[in-house]
């Protein structure tokens, strides 16, 4: 007997349900190592600090900053409604805009876009373990997945590129090889160099995952549809164009989760790996109108200067997670000190 061939059909996805079935595999070797990052990064602050006055080791130009109010949303689902967003609930926050480079470049110059939010008020122990935390911070970045799979490539690579384009191509032959490295070279030209309209118009993502309770999740800010098209000439002056943005209306973001589903899909070490997995809204961003060069607007912008965003600064229920984000709480923790950050 014969059967019909029956056309047109796709295979069933995976199951993409949430889990908590997640784990991190620490090495023996990372407290040393990651402490040697860190000197490392403090060397290159340092000397950058000497060009530029007293800044961070990345993303140290500032372009703007905010503040408004993240509203938590009610009837989440399980994943989703643990620690920040376990009730509904409205919190006062702070937004830092700043490139991702280590020299304060042209805004014309490719480079990865920074989107830091500091949400106040929040009730919980610290991610830290050291007591209450003192807020939640979420650091985004205009790309939804880490360009290095480990914390030591990436770290590296900018130790390399500080010391100049040689240098960085001796490490790029180094690590990769004759023909590895030609490839990676071209793959960070395209990372780098990814089209940007705005800060009120793109996407920005966590790239690394955070805890969410029992759960693991990534994050991202969707830019709402009346925040309006993006400006004809915002890249000649990120922060500016912002600034006229929220100078003329409201401006507002869905903040959406993303949740771990299994080990092979939703790498939790491997932060270069994007996950298939929905995103559902948790939560919305509003930043009210208001004028950056105010006197309160400049008085706001030094204070956001000095100010600590850092993924670790974060509710333990909210921990961040994975090779990167464990490389991060050394390496931001010297950089702070050096710059002498509260």
């Amino acid at each position: 007997m014969q059967f019909p061939v029956i056309t047109g059909m796709r295979p069933m996805a995976k199951d993409l349900t949430p889990s908590t079935q997640w784990a991190e595999n620490v090495a023996p070797d990372e407290v040393e190592r990651f402490a040697s990052y860190g000197q490392q990064f403090a060397a290159l602050q340092a000397r950058k600090s000497k060009k530029y006055g007293n800044g961070r080791a990345l993303h140290r130009k500032q372009l703007t900053a905010a503040k408004g109010t993240l509203e938590v949303l009610g009837d989440l689902p399980d994943f989703a409604r643990q620690g920040l967003f376990a009730k509904p609930g409205s919190f006062e926050i702070l937004v830092r805009l700043s490139n991702g480079g280590m020299d304060k470049a042209s805004d014309h110059k490719p480079d990865i876009r920074g989107f830091s939010l500091r949400v106040l008020g929040v009730t919980g122990d610290s991610a830290l373990g050291n007591g209450p935390a003192v807020s939640q911070d979420f650091a985004l970045i205009n790309q939804e997945v880490f360009g290095f799979s480990s914390a030591d490539d990436f770290v590296q690579f900018v130790v390399a590129a500080s010391q100049g384009g040689g240098s960085l191509l001796k490490f790029l032959f180094r690590r990769y090889g004759v023909f590895g490295a030609p490839v990676r070279l071209v793959s960070m030209v395209k990372t780098v160099g990814k089209s940007f309209s705005g800060f009120a118009t793109e996407t920005v993502f966590s790239a690394a995952p955070i805890a969410c309770g029992p759960y693991a999740v990534r994050v991202r800010l969707v830019p709402a549809a009346s925040n309006g098209p993006a400006s004809a000439d915002a890249k000649q002056d990120w922060g500016a164009d912002f600034s006229a943005k929220l100078l003329d209306k409201s401006l507002q973001w869905d903040l959406q989760l993303q949740p771990f589903v299994d080990a092979e899909r939703t790498p939790i070490e491997d932060a270069s790996v994007n996950w298939p997995s929905p995103y559902t809204t948790v939560a919305r961003l509003t930043l009210p109108k208001q004028d950056s060069n105010s006197a309160q607007g400049k008085a706001l912008s030094k204070q956001v200067e000095s100010d600590i965003f850092d993924p670790w600064q974060a509710l333990a229920a909210h921990r961040p997670l994975g090779d990167v984000m464990r490389a991060r709480k050394a390496v931001y923790f010297v950089s702070q000190q050096a710059r002498r950050a509260h």
